[in-house]
């Protein structure tokens, strides 16, 4: 089975915590954080680095949590921008899979191998992880090293 090399987005890719008051936004059920997060890397580097490992056989993919508490239509409001975020800030990827999922979600149950990758600013999650996790230091050139 092919390797799934996985991102999180906020803390990894995407700089949610960045945004002024994200956490009031996020309270007041307003999905403008996860909009306007910068991205926390050179995303055109990657976007380069991710093509040619899929081209070298390699799935991509992420999986990210929504906030810790949302009602069912903040949910689905958040999915959308976040996949809206990747599509304006990856456009030539093509995602093989994108899982935004409830906060707390364990995330190595969308681990397939041991072979699969998570970059993942959370300890926990790299921990937890049935594969090799890495921090979010050198996501470019642990990849490039591929």
């Amino acid at each position: 089975m092919t390797a799934t090399i996985f991102f999180d987005m906020d803390g990894t890719i995407a700089d949610l915590y960045g945004v002024e008051n994200w956490l009031d936004y996020l309270i007041a059920s307003d999905t403008l954080p996860y909009a306007i997060a910068k991205p926390l890397l050179r995303l055109s580097s990657l976007a380069r680095v991710l093509n040619r490992l899929q081209r070298e056989g390699y799935r991509i993919g992420v999986i990210s949590w929504l906030s810790k508490s949302g009602t069912a239509e903040y949910n689905n409001a958040v999915t959308e921008t976040k996949k809206n975020w990747l599509k304006k800030h990856l456009a030539s990827v093509s995602f093989d899979e994108i899982h935004i999922v409830k906060y707390g979600t364990p995330k190595q149950m969308f681990a397939r191998t041991e072979n699969d990758i998570l970059f993942d600013d959370e300890e926990k999650n790299r921990n937890n992880w049935t594969g090799k996790a890495f921090d979010v230091n050198a996501i470019i050139e642990i990849l490039k090293g591929m």
